[in-house]
């Protein structure tokens, strides 16, 4: 009566976190601060109240099911932008999907790219462990194999792919990588993409690029898989310029609005329209006022230099804090540190027993595979995400510095 494919699932991160803290009492005396969650906590752009109530009437009407022309164009025009990109290189009508923010666009890719089998095999879905849940819940829906390729400090947190044995690249049909990385933070380089790439067309599977914390970095803006595609074809435009490549942005971190629920994916034209086809079958379209709010979003970037200005000012008051304990390293891109405190489950109750921090254990993000490279890519570790204000970051840091001492 149910989908035994579903039972590849552990709970969810957050229902293990839950399950791990919320019968442990919290520090009394201390003001709870959560640092478990990625959701940013900087104020909402000023431009976004005024988009989404310009017209309200909007919503008496069925949404269209890919956002609005205007949408499309300026996510095709921010693309262009941000990775000097050719002006023919993207159709928007074509090569833009509209999402009700990544996760879902990451979790229904699978539905189009993964075939009930490959080279007359089970097919094989790649991602990096640690992982971002959605990729092991598209897997399993879709009836492929999962496979985790260990993203571990011996391997600078880059997942090595083209290590992954040739019998089961035969069979991969799809490819999920996060740079800047969650949780590491790490930044594949602009070579890594495009050996990823020329990986992907020899044994023709399809590379999700989630991107979505491209545009929170330190120092340098990190390439991206688009990038790649155009570096590979000597800057040449055209349909087999982006084969096998399909990226993913948000507006939920790069501007500080995850509640609009607004995303799109851009790429191999084969897969976009495709991927439009199966929408309209299962999605709802993204709502009217969202789609307006979400154009004048990817159309300005003052906003985006203030959060990234924020997010290096907490960079630093954590350093400042922690100095090289913990394993400390400042992260190329994303808001997450990822400390190693010997054991993440046993530090989190700690630390909200007595500082009143709520943290991730680095094993809910990876998947146990019996082995000590599994293990020592998750155990060790616990998730911090610095998205509060300045202050309350801070004052987090100082407690974190308190309890677990180093």
């Amino acid at each position: 009566m149910l989908n035994s494919n579903l039972e590849i699932l552990s709970d969810y991160p957050f229902q293990r976190l839950r399950a791990l803290l919320d019968s442990e009492p919290a520090s009394h005396g201390l003001t709870p601060i959560n640092l478990s969650v990625g959701e940013p906590q900087h104020p909402l752009p000023d431009i976004v109240p005024a988009a989404l109530t310009r017209d309200l009437s909007a919503l008496s009407r069925y949404p269209t099911a890919n956002g609005s022309p205007a949408f499309r164009a300026a996510c095709a025009d921010w693309l262009k932008r941000r990775y000097a990109l050719p002006d023919a290189l993207l159709d928007p009508e074509r090569q833009i999907v509209a999402l009700n923010g990544t996760r879902e666009g990451l979790y229904m890719l699978a539905q189009v790219v993964v075939p009930p089998q490959k080279n007359g095999q089970r097919p094989a879905v790649l991602m990096p462990n640690p992982f971002y849940q959605a990729y092991i819940g598209a897997t399993a829906a879709s009836g492929a194999e999962a496979v985790f390729v260990p993203a571990s400090a011996e391997n600078g947190f880059l997942p090595d792919f083209a290590g992954v044995a040739p019998e089961i690249l035969a069979r991969t049909a799809l490819v999920y990588l996060c740079s800047p990385a969650n949780p590491q933070g790490t930044v594949a380089s602009l070579d890594y993409l495009t050996r990823l790439i020329e990986l992907a067309r020899q044994y023709d599977f399809v590379i999700a690029f989630d991107e979505c914390y491209a545009e929170i970095y330190d120092a340098a803006p990190p390439p991206g898989g688009l990038e790649a595609a155009m570096a590979l074809s000597g800057g040449r435009a055209g349909d087999a310029a982006l084969n096998n490549v399909v990226v993913f942005h948000s507006l939920s971190k790069r501007s500080s609005a995850p509640g609009l629920r607004s995303g799109f994916c851009a790429g191999d034209a084969r897969i976009t329209q495709e991927f439009i086809k199966l929408r309209n079958y299962g999605c709802a379209g993204m709502m009217m006022p969202v789609v307006e709010a979400s154009t004048e979003l990817w159309r300005e970037e003052s906003h985006v230099e203030a959060n990234r200005t924020l997010y290096r000012e907490k960079f630093d008051i954590a350093q400042s804090i922690l100095g090289n304990r913990f394993g400390f390293y400042r992260p190329a891109g994303g808001f997450y540190l990822w400390l190693d405190v010997g054991d993440g489950e046993a530090a989190a109750v700690k630390l909200w027993r007595e500082a009143g921090l709520r943290t991730l254990p680095g094993a809910y993000l990876v998947r146990d595979t019996g082995d000590a490279v599994s293990a020592a890519a998750g155990k060790p570790y616990l998730r911090v995400a610095l998205v509060c204000e300045l202050e309350q970051t801070r004052e987090a840091m100082q407690r974190f510095s308190k309890v677990l001492g180093g």
